[in-house]
């Protein structure tokens, strides 16, 4: 592990290189300066030890290297470790920051900074979060637990809580039973679920916490529980998106955004108000409950509140 990042590998082909160098320079042409990186013997073998530019080409032979970008902007928000042990490191991830590295994201990314500050290069994440969610997020620690704690999450053994700003309306009622069919749409918009016709397979109960007064466009938003009952990409969004509630700050629902320019810094006073509230699940490794909450708060500021009687009262 270097500064949080684990090595990427690649495995040697049959083929005409004669070295290794010309092999790394024709696979792998997106990454630069493969002479320097050799001279610097940035490039190992399986046993660790520098590899030469012109070293023969075994096939079969792994070769190790670390992705290297630009200098990335650092996004000024931090990562909370909510709780940790042996096997789970849990934290409270904050808006505009992808889980994982990707794209234009790599030191800025939770896991590469949670492995930095826990000196743990074997964490990997129980489950994700879309970059622009905030809230609770957990981290396996042993290789080994890794399948335990993703079978909870296969088969649906762990209860998650979200809660979202989004438009106030008076047409449904609430608690509210969503169920749709959602599939990746299609062409330039493969970003983006759509809800087609079919047999269920995304499920979330909505709830009405609170209502809030109308902002200067006049809009009327809303405090909303979410509670997803299957897994699937942009489930929440997508769902309240079909409800005609597209969520406050979505720059995929209802309609799908450019993507910014990699130097355009993004707007962070204005992120996604849809937060990972907590999880809860039966551990598989030591039979404990486990109970995780987020302290962040959604951006209930655009209007006063108003409270909203309990269905139960």
């Amino acid at each position: 592990m270097r500064d949080g990042v684990s090595a990427s590998r690649v495995a040697v082909r049959q083929g005409p290189w004669p070295h290794v160098l010309a092999f790394l320079q024709e696979r792998l042409p997106a990454v630069d300066e493969w002479p320097q990186r050799l001279q610097r013997g940035e490039v190992l073998d399986a046993r660790g030890q520098a590899v030469r530019p012109d070293a023969p080409c075994v096939e079969g032979a792994v070769l190790w290297y670390w992705r290297s970008l630009p200098p990335e902007p650092k996004v000024p928000f931090e990562v909370d470790i909510l709780f940790q042990d042996d096997q789970l490191v849990v934290v409270d991830k904050p808006h505009f920051l992808p889980v994982t590295p990707g794209g234009r994201y790599l030191q800025e990314s939770v896991l590469v900074r949670l492995k930095r500050a826990t000196g743990l290069p074997t964490l990997v994440p129980m489950h994700r979060l879309d970059l622009e969610t905030a809230g609770v997020l957990v981290f396996v620690v042993q290789p080994e637990s890794r399948h335990a704690y993703h079978e909870v999450l296969k088969h649906r053994r762990a209860h998650k809580v979200y809660e979202a700003v989004a438009p106030w309306t008076e047409e449904l009622t609430f608690p509210l039973r969503c169920q749709h069919h959602l599939r990746e749409r299609a062409g330039d918009a493969f970003m983006q679920m759509e809800v087609l016709e079919g047999p269920p397979n995304a499920d979330t109960t909505v709830e009405l916490l609170r209502r809030l007064d109308a902002d200067a466009m006049g809009t009327t938003w809303a405090h909303y529980r979410l509670t997803p009952h299957t897994g699937r990409k942009h489930q929440l969004r997508a769902q309240m998106n079909a409800l005609g509630l597209p969520i406050w700050g979505d720059r995929i629902y209802p309609v799908l955004q450019p993507a910014r320019p990699a130097h355009e810094t993004p707007d962070y006073r204005s992120p996604l108000q849809l937060l990972a509230r907590s999880i809860e699940f039966e551990d598989p490794v030591s039979g404990v409950r486990r109970s995780f909450v987020s302290s962040r708060q959604l951006a209930l500021t655009v209007a006063s509140v108003t409270s909203v009687p309990s269905p139960t009262t």
